[in-house]
């Protein structure tokens, strides 16, 4: 990833209210990229969006993703060269209480992001991202390669296997060689964490609503592992994915994993205690004893190709994650400034990839 490319670049983001979306523009900010975020207001309160001022940095469109006329409109006022879709339902509870809300955002918000980009004359690269949740789940525990069946036993994994058949329909149907300059590719993340996600539903955020109560957490499936790493790991994969498909076209628009190796993967009841010693006294938490909706008990990615052709890696191993996340955590809770604290970890993040 190059500071120049991104340097006066034009970047439409959709979701940059969301958890991830807020951390990409101020990563984005901070490399000087001229930037127009499209999204609903932020979907928490507190929100890292709102903590962090993160409207200050650019240039801010109130809209659905699910209103193409207005998604239209905001794309011709951004010109952009290079979009990240991040726009979604993103919980898997949620989706379970509105599925027809689910498949409306992640499906057609995502056809309708991708018809809008369609009529975008300056732009070189489409990123949608989606989620590791979209393969089919398997009795073997065996690492999801970008190749292998999606699917999903659940709204929120199936609207986002669906999203990556639109993308992949979109791109064969109008986004070849032959017919536009334009590039698109599609992001499946594993588990992120990181300081400034207040959702609900979500581990590290209610563990930490509950540290910082004096109350033990009450926590879901403990058993199950998934493949987590920090916002800043599958972050800089996409935006080195997007200096590929504005350079180098189509040779990269395909699906990407971003993800720990085979073998990082770590139990929610893992994570759970590790967050509480770095918390420190007075943290604990239990597990959940009410029924919980159903969710995959594991999930693991396989990342060698990002690693092979993007020379991606999560630079941030499990351990670092949590050092970052939870006392940044803390430090808001006592009164610190949520920007300082995001732009210092970007920075440092930064050097950690220099060197």
């Amino acid at each position: 990833m190059t500071a120049e490319f991104w340097s006066g670049r034009r970047v439409f983001i959709t979701g940059h209210t969301g958890f991830k979306g807020a951390w990409l523009a101020l990563w984005l900010n901070k490399l000087r990229a001229k930037v127009v975020g499209y999204s609903l207001p932020a979907p928490t309160m507190p929100s890292l969006f709102e903590a962090a001022q993160v409207a200050q940095t650019l240039r801010s469109l109130e809209g659905d993703v699910r209103d193409l006329e207005r998604l239209r409109a905001g794309l011709r006022e951004a010109a952009p060269e290079v979009v990240f879709h991040l726009a979604a339902q993103a919980l898997v509870r949620t989706s379970y209480e509105d599925p027809v809300g689910t498949f409306s955002a992640n499906l057609l918000g995502t056809v309708h992001l991708l018809e809008a980009c369609r009529a975008a004359p300056a732009l070189r690269a489409v990123i949608i991202v989606t989620s590791d949740k979209c393969y089919e789940e398997s009795s073997a525990e065996k690492p999801r390669c970008e190749g292998d069946s999606l699917g999903g036993h659940d709204p929120y994994a199936a609207s986002k296997a669906c999203a990556e058949i639109a993308t992949a329909a979109y791109r064969r149907s109008y986004f070849m060689p032959d017919a536009t300059r334009i590039a698109v590719a599609s992001a499946r993340a594993g588990n992120v964490i990181g300081g400034g996600d207040w959702a609900a539903d979500r581990l590290l955020p209610d563990l930490v609503r509950a540290f910082n109560t004096g109350r033990r957490a009450r926590i879901r499936n403990p058993g199950a592992t998934r493949p987590w790493q920090h916002v800043l790991d599958p972050l800089s994969g996409y935006m080195m994915l997007a200096e590929r498909l504005s350079n180098d076209g189509q040779d990269f628009a395909e699906a990407w994993n971003f993800g720990p190796p085979p073998g990082g993967s770590v139990t929610v009841g893992e994570i759970a205690d590790r967050a509480a010693r770095i918390w420190g006294p007075g943290a604990a938490w239990e597990p959940e004893s009410t029924p919980q909706p159903r969710e995959a008990s594991a999930l693991v990615l396989d990342p060698g190709k990002a690693n092979r052709r993007l020379a991606w890696k999560p630079w941030l191993g499990f351990d670092a994650a949590l050092d970052w996340t939870v006392p940044w955590y803390k430090s808001w809770y006592q009164g610190s400034d949520a920007r300082a604290l995001a732009e210092s970890q970007i920075e440092r993040f930064m050097e950690v990839q220099s060197s």
